[in-house]
């Protein structure tokens, strides 16, 4: 069963959503400010925090910054909901360690499939899995960590989960459509920039190989290995 950490000061929508992850087989506790958020993930680490932006003590992004600096809790996946849902809000979240963003209104039936999407794709067996390199990038799949011309370079469980899909897919175009299904595990429509966003935060992440990342516009994004071009 996994748990999965609400953090929200709007207490009739932390108990809505409370409820339905409860009813959907999540086991949840509920937070109201950062501090007490942060507390709670320190005591008991959640597998997920659905976290707030705005919260009455601190900023969410700033918990977000908190959570990945830790040591017991860099790997827990979260996700933010505001009702901020400029490109800036977007992008900062992404910033400071985010693995996805809903922007409040939303339906909850879709966020119940969405966390659920999120943390099956995370929670794979990896461990038997050789790292892959390209150029002087490496994956290590099962110690989840990521190299640039040998130094690690932190990248967020969906970051991962998106280099992975490319870089396991070399040369070949993937599809908004299909980093949707194949990455995110949704088939039901997402925005796009999302995932663009997300692209554009990993590309910066790639250093000097930044270029093997491409765009093909009107269809969507592939992996390359520049050294070889």
């Amino acid at each position: 069963m996994s748990h999965v950490l609400i953090v929200d000061d709007e207490r009739d929508l932390a108990e809505l959503i409370d409820f339905n992850l409860k009813s959907a087989g999540f086991s949840t506790q509920v937070a109201s400010t950062g501090e007490a958020a942060l507390s709670a993930a320190r005591q008991q680490r959640p597998d997920l925090v659905l976290l707030d932006l705005m919260l009455p003590d601190m900023p969410g992004t700033e918990v977000c910054r908190q959570l990945r600096a830790g040591a017991n809790t860099r790997d827990i996946l979260i996700v933010m909901l505001t009702a901020k849902g400029e490109e800036a809000d977007r992008v900062l979240g992404f910033e400071v360690g985010a693995d996805d963003y809903v922007t409040k209104p939303f339906s909850v039936r879709e966020l119940v499939l969405r966390l659920k999407a999120i943390l099956r794709r995370s929670g794979a067996p990896k461990d038997s899995v050789a790292p892959v390199t390209l150029g002087s990038l490496k994956l290590d799949v099962g110690a989840h960590r990521f190299y640039v011309e040998g130094k690690e370079v932190p990248l967020t469980a969906l970051e991962f989960r998106l280099l992975e899909y490319l870089m396991t897919r070399v040369g070949r175009v993937q599809s908004r459509e299909q980093l949707l299904e194949e990455v995110w595990g949704l088939s039901s429509a997402l925005e796009t920039r999302t995932i663009d966003t997300h692209v554009m935060r990993l590309r910066d992440k790639l250093g000097p190989a930044r270029t093997s990342l491409e765009t093909v516009r009107g269809v969507g994004y592939r992996i390359v290995d520049s050294a070889a071009s």
